[in-house]
């Protein structure tokens, strides 16, 4: 019996490369509900700093910013670039803070910055807009008319990023 666990763990140990590989991709051609999902030709580093760049631009601060990739490295695990950036405001948070407490464990919302095989890498993130269903009834008309300028905060930031 411990041969038979020893082997089942053994095996899944050499799989889980292979899935942590293949679990970095985000389909741009069937993307996840509620998401939107951009791809580059410019490096993970650089789409990185230009999404950095272009939230302040768009008047939005980097509020959280992490990723496993250097930890990773750290380990001597090489995995690719990997980083989630959370943008927000006070503005935004004061609106919304009156509007629905609950609703900002949502705060910040946040950009995804994967990347591929080929050194390109990709913008994702989840519409502000469905972040924020959950809180609609509570929140009304005033959360659906923030999370709508944010999503033009967030379309803004990412057309200038990939650009």
């Amino acid at each position: 019996m411990r041969k038979l666990a020893a082997s089942i763990l053994l095996g899944g140990m050499l799989i889980a490369p292979l899935h942590i590989a293949m679990a970095q991709d985000i389909p741009t051609v069937s993307p996840r509900e509620g998401w939107a999902v951009h791809d580059s030709d410019k490096s993970y580093q650089a789409l990185v700093e230009a999404v950095k760049t272009a939230a302040k631009d768009s008047g939005l601060g980097v509020v959280t910013e992490a990723g496993p990739t250097q930890a990773a490295a750290d380990r001597g695990i090489e995995i690719p670039g990997n980083r989630v950036i959370g943008l927000f405001n006070n503005e935004y948070a004061v609106r919304i803070l009156r509007l629905s407490t609950a609703a900002m464990i949502e705060a910040p919302i946040r950009m995804y910055v994967t990347e591929a095989p080929d050194g390109t890498a990709t913008l994702s993130y989840k519409l502000p807009s469905h972040v924020y269903e959950p809180y609609m009834e509570e929140g009304g008309e005033k959360l659906a008319q923030a999370a709508e300028e944010l999503e033009q905060d967030f379309a803004s930031i990412a057309d200038a990023a990939i650009d």
